[in-house]
C-alpha cells in the first residue's frame, strides 16, 4: 500500500476557515472573542446536564485548573488512574501534591473501584487524612465504571475530577462522559475526536464556577483599572483563532463519532473467531464508547508473536500503531509514588496495541489492516 494509514489524523469540515477569517477580519485574534464564546456554548449544549464549559489552551491546563479549584496543594494526595497518559497525573505534581496510583479493572481498563476504596482506606490509615481528589480516566474513549467510582467518592466525601480527554461523545447510561464529576476535562489535541490544533476545555458545575475558572485562566487579574493580582493565575485561555477551528469541527463531531464506531464494528466483525486477538469493546449496554482508538490484545502464546513484533511489521506495511499506555506506576518519574496494583495494566501494556480508527480510515483500510495483523500470527 502506497499511502500510510495513521491512527487518528485530523479531519477538517471545510467550515473552519470561515470562522478563522471572521476572527481576522474583526481583529479578534486574542484569547477571547466571539468564536470562544460560541464554541463554549456548542460544547455546553453537546455535553448537557446543565453544565458550563470553559475553553482552554490544553486538556492538561483543564486538569490543572480543576485541581486548583478543588484546593489541591502542597502535601496533598490525589488518587490517579495508573493506566493513562502522563498528562492525567502531572498537574497534580504541578501543585506540589502527590499522585497516588490505582490500577485498572478488566471490564473497561479504567480505575478499579474495589482497588480505589482500598487505596482510600490505606491512605487515611497511613497519612491520617483522606486524598484531596479522585482523578479517573475514560481511556481510549471507553467509559469507566463511573457510577461506582462516584459512589465511593461520595461515601468518603472526596470530589471527582473526571478526565474525559479521550472520551468526547462517549456515554455511560446515556449520559455524556465528563459530566459525572465536580469537574470534567476534554482535549482537542490534533489526534482527538475533534481538534482546535491544540486546546482543551473544563466542564464545570455552574456559571459562578465558570467565572472563577476564567479568572484563573487569565492570570487571576482582579477587577481594578490597574493590574492587581491577589492569587496566582495562569495563561490558559483558548485563542479566538483556535476556537474558530473548534466551531468548524463541531459541525462534524457527530459524524466523527459515528465513523469511529463504524470502524470498530468492522474490526469486531473481522476479528471474530481469530484465536489470540481480542478487540476491546463495550462491556454491556450501559457503556457507549466513542472508540477514539480501537485497541487489541495479542496473546503471544496463541498467535506465536508479540505486540511489538506486530507493531514493527505493520509499520513496514505503512500502518501506524502504538503500544498501550505504559502505566504511571512503572514510569521512572513516579517510581517512588504510592501505588495500588493488581497486575491488570501491566499485563495490558505488555500485550496491547492501538490500531487506526480516525476519520480518514476507510473500510478498505480496515480490511488491509486486519489482513496484515492476521499475517503476523503464526497460529
Amino acid at each position: 500500500m502506497d499511502k500510510r494509514i495513521y491512527l487518528c489524523l485530523a479531519h477538517m469540515s471545510g467550515k473552519e476557515q470561515a470562522f478563522i477569517k471572521e476572527a481576522f477580519d474583526t481583529n479578534w485574534v486574542v484569547p477571547l472573542g466571539p468564536n470562544v464564546n460560541a464554541f463554549e456554548d456548542e460544547l455546553k449544549h453537546f455535553v448537557g446536564q446543565d453544565k458550563e464549559v470553559v475553553a482552554l489552551s490544553a486538556g492538561t491546563a483543564a486538569i490543572h485548573l480543576g485541581l486548583i479549584q478543588l484546593g489541591v496543594g502542597a502535601g496533598d494526595e490525589v488518587i490517579c488512574q495508573s493506566f493513562t497518559f502522563c498528562a492525567s497525573a502531572n498537574p497534580v505534581a504541578y501543585q506540589g501534591a502527590k499522585p497516588v496510583f490505582v490500577d485498572s479493572e478488566e471490564d473497561t481498563w479504567n480505575m478499579d473501584p474495589v482497588l480505589l476504596e482500598e487505596a482510600i482506606k490505606d491512605r487515611i490509615a497511613k497519612t491520617g487524612k483522606k486524598p484531596k481528589a479522585i482523578l479517573p480516566v475514560h481511556l481510549y474513549g471507553m467509559p469507566a465504571r463511573i457510577d461506582e467510582i462516584c459512589a465511593i467518592a461520595a461515601k468518603y466525601d472526596i470530589p471527582v475530577l473526571e478526565d474525559a480527554a479521550e472520551a468526547l461523545g462517549s456515554e455511560f447510561n446515556g449520559r455524556k462522559c465528563g459530566t459525572f464529576g465536580t469537574f470534567g476535562v476534554l482535549s482537542f489535541n490534533g489526534n482527538k475526536m475533534i481538534t482546535t490544533s491544540g486546546g482543551g476545555a473544563l466542564i464545570v458545575p455552574d456559571e459562578s464556577t465558570k467565572k472563577q475558572t476564567m479568572f484563573y485562566a487569565t492570570q487571576a487579574r482582579e477587577p481594578f483599572p490597574h493590574y492587581q493580582h491577589e492569587k496566582i493565575g495562569y495563561n490558559y485561555r483558548m485563542s479566538n483563532i483556535c476556537a474558530g477551528i473548534g466551531r468548524g469541527q463541531m459541525t462534524v463531531l457527530d459524524e466523527h463519532i459515528a465513523h469511529h464506531r463504524h470502524v470498530h464494528a468492522l474490526y469486531e466483525n473481522a476479528f471474530e473467531g481469530v484465536d489470540g486477538i481480542t478487540l476491546k469493546s463495550n462491556p454491556n449496554g450501559r457503556f457507549n464508547a466513542n472508540y477514539w482508538l480501537s485497541t487489541i490484545l495479542i496473546d503471544p502464546v496463541k498467535t506465536g508473536t508479540t505486540y511489538d513484533e506486530v507493531r514493527c511489521k505493520l509499520d513496514e506495511q505503512g500502518i501506524e500503531t502504538r503500544p498501550l499506555w505504559k502505566p504511571m506506576h512503572l514510569q521512572p518519574v513516579y517510581a517512588t509514588n504510592p501505588c495500588y496494583v493488581n497486575g491488570v495494566s501491566e499485563r495490558l501494556f505488555n500485550m496491547g496495541l492501538c490500531i487506526p480508527a480516525g476519520p480518514w480510515v476507510t473500510d478498505e483500510d480496515v480490511a488491509y489492516i486486519v489482513e496484515q495483523i492476521k499475517a503476523c500470527c503464526k497460529g
